[in-house]
């Protein structure tokens, strides 16, 4: 069994999954409450279980990019639970997290062809993105882009694109492209950490507790409130 969390935007998620499927699905989505629900939604899914942290196999952690503060929670727990219970710790790419949610709920028989675009709202233009071929291949790595009407120029010539993620929207207006598709209503949950995850427990792909730390991508840039503007 494995304890998945997810904290890369504004949703707070925590599943219990075995080689089954999900067993247990506790999610928070006020947004910017990770901090206290976290801890509360893991206590909610140990009690349902009626497990304990140390009867786990592994607890699985979205590792970004996304919210520097609430990448920054969801490591934290993730490791104080990992270190206490003396049990692995398995980091999961979120871009790659979305892939495997996306497919999951979808049929990518519709478009074959189509390459997969997860991307994470970043800032003003900019979004966190991969590209997934239909079979999980990523084909593009993990960047922080700021989308113009050129962006995937290629790809588009070639075939259908499927942009989804809190990134997709604010780009719709920009890449207008007849074989660009979007995915509107898609979001993150702790959930799509499962398949990846259990593949990486099988192969032994674990973190050093120690010194792992989250994907941010780019460095924090902290802001001072316009009101706070002398």
């Amino acid at each position: 069994m494995i304890l998945c969390i997810e904290t890369a935007t504004g949703i707070c998620s925590a599943a219990l999954c075995d080689d089954s499927g999900i067993l247990y699905l506790q999610e928070a989505a006020e947004g910017k409450t990770h901090a206290s629900q976290l801890t509360v939604l893991i206590g909610k899914l140990f009690a349902e279980a009626s497990v304990s942290a140390a009867e786990l196999d592994a607890v699985a952690v979205s590792k970004g990019p996304g919210s520097y503060t609430g990448l920054r929670i969801g490591v934290s727990v993730a490791k104080g639970i990992s270190y206490g219970a003396a049990i692995p710790l398995i980091a999961i790419n979120t871009l790659t997290a979305m892939y495997y949610g996306f497919i999951s709920g979808n049929n990518p028989a519709k478009e074959e062809k189509a390459l997969l675009c997860p991307m994470i709202d970043a800032r003003r233009m900019e979004v966190y993105n991969a590209l997934f071929t239909g079979d999980g291949k990523m084909i593009r790595e993990t960047a922080a882009d700021i989308i113009d009407e050129k962006s995937f120029r290629e790809e588009l010539a070639q075939g259908k694109v499927i942009f989804f993620g809190t990134g997709a929207a604010k780009c719709s207006g920009m890449i207008t492209d007849k074989n660009a598709i979007f995915i509107p209503d898609f979001s993150l949950s702790a959930s799509y950490l499962h398949l990846p995850a259990l593949k990486a427990l099988k192969e032994k792909q674990f973190e050093d507790i120690a010194y792992f730390e989250p994907f941010y991508l780019k460095e924090f840039l902290a802001t001072i409130p316009r009101k706070m503007i002398p």
